[in-house]
C-alpha cells in the first residue's frame, strides 16, 4: 500500500488518455498501483488501475468514501460522483476569485 495515498483521496491523472481527469482512490493493488473511480467513465464496480507515478495527489480526502471503504460498506457511483462534482464546483469557484 502506497504510504502517501489514502483511500478516498482525490487524485488527478497526469498521463494516459485520461490525462487531466479527476478520480477518487477506491483501493490498492500493490506498492505502485492504486484503483481509481470517477463514477462516470470508471464506475466503482470497474475501477481503473493507475500507477501512482502518473497521479497528482491532492491533500483532499473524502471522509465518507474513506469510511465506507474501511468499514466494508457499499460504495456507489452516486457517492463518488457527488464528491467529485462538489470538488470541481469548489475548484471553479476558487479559480473565479
Amino acid at each position: 500500500m502506497p504510504a502517501d495515498i489514502e483511500l478516498g483521496q482525490l487524485v488527478c491523472s497526469q498521463a494516459g488518455r485520461d490525462q487531466g481527469r479527476y478520480y477518487l482512490v477506491v483501493g490498492y493493488l500493490d506498492d505502485r498501483r492504486v484503483k481509481v473511480a470517477d463514477g462516470y467513465h470508471r464506475p466503482v464496480t470497474r475501477p481503473k488501475a493507475k500507477n501512482i507515478a502518473h497521479l497528482k495527489c491532492s491533500g483532499h480526502v473524502v471522509l465518507e468514501v474513506k469510511q465506507r471503504l474501511l468499514n466494508g460498506e457499499p460504495l456507489t457511483d452516486e457517492i463518488v460522483r457527488a464528491a467529485l462534482d462538489k470538488f470541481c464546483h469548489d475548484l471553479s469557484r476558487k479559480e473565479g476569485d
